[in-house]
């Protein structure tokens, strides 16, 4: 394909580079803002170009040194080689750009964008895939773009230590392991309490591994160890707690944590210091009160809602996942919340039951997954909360269903704050707040 040159003017959703050639728009992965390029031309389309990097002639005064030595080939991460505040700031126009482009709101109210206080050793959370090959165990991630196993034996760095001392520990073990080659994956997270792994097999016998596992506890150092040779109900226990702890700010309280709790195989956010910061915004932009109800959609283990609690009249929590909806029932339990109710539905049932019921809140939080929820938008309304909290891990979708509410339903966008959940990485989170006019 033909080679260009181009200037890189901003970064687009994911983190490609957006340049122009011939005044098309092209897009350019691992480019940064004020790159001067030699590129080569990919793929063609209608209304915008896809290119690769083949040199860089003037490099941008944004450019760092990636700390990762694969970066750019493993599949991970996308922006090490751009300055943290580049990062964050970009982020913060992609989400204006797309409120304004797919929401059609004009002067969309977005903020700075939440930094994290260290965009790297964040992720307590990661799935290391493994490859035997001759010369050893390969356990890293995948290439970008295959299912090649890139190794990394010195660790990734964007996950915390306690992850990266613990899969170098079970390298060692997990390399003298007889069928290592039917062990494609090692899913490793930390809590309070330390590091629990899960070893998938897809072998028929566990025995010698469990032995060989049961063998070197003392080495491992994990607070919990299962294996999975299936679907996660498959999941066996080899010794320790499959039970994670995390903490999170007590709503209104300066200095004061509350620890929740979740199954492993549920979800939790990876970034622990950064969640505590969600929960923060949530709760400032809810401003609960003790003749408050509150509404919390997609509750998952009460993560957003449970911290309010204490300050609210009610609470109540809805959750399709049954393991997550236990968890939040025990974390209200254990936190002594007597003012809650939490349900196993989805979050178009719970309403439509609610509205027949001509139920009311205050105050409705929802954190639905990656495709958003258009259909509740047309729903939400007639519930007639004041303040609606809206979490989203996806702007596309975000800006989708903001459309809608913000489309003559009584509602506007009062503040959106992206919050730089994945530092290194073109993911973007954002709370938004809308209240009732």
């Amino acid at each position: 394909m033909s080679q260009h040159e181009l200037t890189i003017e901003r970064l687009a959703l994911g983190g490609n580079g957006v340049g122009r050639i011939d005044g098309k728009v092209c897009f350019v992965p691992f480019s940064a803002p004020g790159d001067h390029l030699k590129v080569r031309v990919l793929r063609e389309h209608r209304s915008y170009t896809e290119a690769t990097l083949v040199e860089i002639v003037k490099p941008s005064p944004q450019r760092v040194d990636p700390v990762c030595p694969v970066f750019g080939q493993c599949g991970g991460c996308d922006l090490q080689h751009i300055r943290y505040d580049t990062q964050c700031h970009a982020k913060q126009q992609q989400l204006c750009e797309t409120l304004q482009r797919i929401a059609r709101l004009d002067n969309p109210p977005v903020s700075t964008t939440m930094a994290a206080a260290d965009p790297y050793g964040y992720r307590a959370r990661a799935q290391f895939k493994l490859h035997d090959t001759p010369l050893g165990l390969a356990i890293g991630f995948f290439r970008r773009g295959s299912r090649f196993v890139i190794d990394l034996p010195q660790g990734c760095p964007v996950v915390t230590p306690a992850i990266n001392q613990a899969i170098f520990r079970l390298r060692s073990i997990l390399q003298q392991v007889p069928d290592r080659h039917r062990i494609p994956q090692v899913s490793l997270e930390e809590g309070l309490d330390g590091v629990v792994a899960i070893i998938h097999y897809i072998g028929t016998d566990t025995t010698v591994l469990v032995e060989r596992l049961l063998a070197t506890r003392d080495q491992l150092e994990l607070a919990g160890l299962f294996l999975q040779a299936g679907r996660k109900d498959s999941l066996e226990q080899v010794y320790g707690s499959g039970v994670l702890k995390y903490a999170v700010p007590a709503c209104g309280t300066v200095g004061i944590d509350l620890q929740l709790q979740y199954g492993i195989g549920g979800f939790s956010q990876v970034n622990r210091l950064q969640n505590r910061n969600m929960v923060s915004l949530v709760c400032s932009a809810a401003q609960p009160a003790g003749n408050h109800s509150l509404l919390d959609l997609f509750c998952g283990n009460g993560n957003l809602s449970l911290a309010m609690a204490s300050r609210l009249r009610e609470l109540f929590g809805v959750e399709g996942f049954a393991p997550s909806l236990a968890s939040a029932v025990d974390n209200a339990g254990q936190l002594r919340v007597n003012n809650s109710t939490f349900k196993c539905l989805s979050a178009e049932a719970a309403v439509t039951g609610l509205l027949q019921d001509k139920a009311r809140f205050d105050t409705v939080v929802l954190d639905p997954p990656r495709a958003g929820a258009a259909e509740l938008m047309h729903m939400l309304p007639r519930l007639a909360p004041d303040r609606i909290i809206y979490v989203s891990c996806d702007p596309a979708t975000l800006a989708r269903d903001l459309a809608i509410l913000c489309g003559g339903t009584g509602y506007r966008l009062m503040q959106a704050t992206p919050l730089d959940m994945f530092p290194q990485t073109g993911h973007l989170e954002t709370v938004a707040l809308l209240t009732r006019y």
